[in-house]
């Protein structure tokens, strides 16, 4: 039975429904997972980012009820959940990113009642695949179609990124959730993450494989190091208002300006703004590359990315670095770099899919031997973002 076959029959059992009619069938929705192809740390600086959606996704079967009730079901973790509509306040549990986007759409005087929902997914756990912001898009679009809400995918995600903030009280940005809802397969999207403008970029992956490489790593720096990072950047953006009052992120600002009035006083404050306006940079020079079909040149701006985010703003760590190294090597990959927060998590690699195989076992044997740690590779391909897959699959 496939995945899609099974959430219809855990639903029905869980629901006591036999889907013999339409009217009692869930509608089905597949919310995916993001990457980041580069771009980091340029989000809260009011930059560029380069992200898109995966076919490693959430999916949602939701139906709605003739009472108020609300009953989630996670079959990935075996937990289920009862609430209601009138009583939407934060559990401290996975049930608070279903909760806060009914929440959300409450605030807005959305016409929602009573649902259903049983979910499961192909996002690895703990990857830095945005699994919060897909399921949080999948309950949003599901609510929209369910009660023909009549709401567009812009306000849908920003329903989802306000669900995140101020119900669950993760303090994200809007990149995940932009990904995973206004994905266009095959493409990337170039995000303007100042005036949230975007425009998609084609990815010509024919041949070609985002290859995730896990470092199995998770360090507890991540938050601190975070919101320190934040300040250095602040504080380069006070010290050159002085200069140039008319800037208010590193977004309006120049190597030119840095090297003039913070590389000889403020060095370590320079080189943190000198990787965001450079990262900028990249990215532009990036989507000009693919969109000349030039994926080389691409793949040596995630290599510079990496050497930013490692020896500029300092947030990478000695196994992102090591997995790095051993795919520079490797005349297969086209590009590798760190991708998110840092100190952990993984590393995007554009791979030659007839070199896949042997580079597997490259990474695998040779990550091993210099950090004594497994990995774990993860394979995915570019799909479209929140969608509604069907409103029936026989089991």
């Amino acid at each position: 039975m496939d995945l899609l076959s099974q959430l219809v029959t855990s639903f029905n059992d869980a629901f006591h429904t036999d889907s013999t009619t339409p009217e009692s069938e869930p509608l089905l929705i597949c919310s995916p997972g993001r990457v980041n192809l580069i771009g980091e740390h340029t989000d809260y600086n009011e930059g560029f980012v380069l992200p898109a959606a995966i076919d490693k996704a959430i999916y949602l079967a939701v139906g709605p009820r003739d009472d108020d009730e609300l009953h989630f079901v996670a079959l990935d973790i075996n937990k289920t959940f009862r609430g209601s509509i009138h009583n939407l306040l934060p559990t401290h549990t996975w049930a608070d990113y279903l909760l806060g986007v009914a929440a959300q759409m409450r605030l807005i005087d959305q016409p929602i009642r009573g649902f259903n929902c049983v979910f499961t997914g192909t996002i690895p756990m703990g990857s830095g695949l945005s699994s919060s912001a897909a399921l949080e898009n999948g309950v949003g679009f599901a609510l929209n179609e369910l009660f023909q809400l009549g709401l567009d995918r812009t306000t849908l995600l920003k329903l989802s990124q306000r669900a995140e903030n101020d119900f669950v009280g993760a303090k994200v940005g809007i990149m995940d959730m932009f990904a995973s809802m206004m994905g266009k397969a095959d493409h990337v999207i170039k995000l303007d993450c100042r005036s949230l403008e975007y425009t998609y970029a084609p990815l010509q992956m024919d041949g070609i494989r985002i290859v995730l490489c896990d470092s199995r790593v998770k360090h507890s720096l991540v938050t601190s190091e975070y919101n320190t990072r934040r300040a250095e950047c602040e504080a380069g953006v006070r010290f050159l208002k002085t200069f140039y009052p008319d800037i208010n992120s590193l977004r309006d600002v120049t190597m030119a300006m840095l090297d003039a009035h913070l590389k000889e006083t403020e060095a370590l404050i320079y080189r943190r703004c000198a990787y965001v306006v450079q990262e900028n940079q990249r990215l532009l020079d990036g989507v000009k590359a693919l969109e000349a079909g030039d994926i080389r040149t691409f793949g040596q701006l995630m290599y510079g990315s990496h050497e930013g985010l490692s020896e500029w703003y300092q947030v990478s760590c000695p196994e992102l670095d090591t997995l790095v190294a051993i795919a520079r090597k490797h005349p297969g990959v086209l590009g590798a770099r760190m991708m998110g927060g840092g100190f952990g998590g993984c590393t995007i690699n554009l791979v030659r899919e007839e070199a896949l195989e042997d580079f597997t076992q490259l990474i695998t044997k040779q990550y091993k031997a210099q950090t004594g740690k497994d990995t774990y590779l993860h394979v995915c391909k570019i799909q479209n973002g929140t969608n509604l897959v069907s409103k029936s699959v026989s089991p």
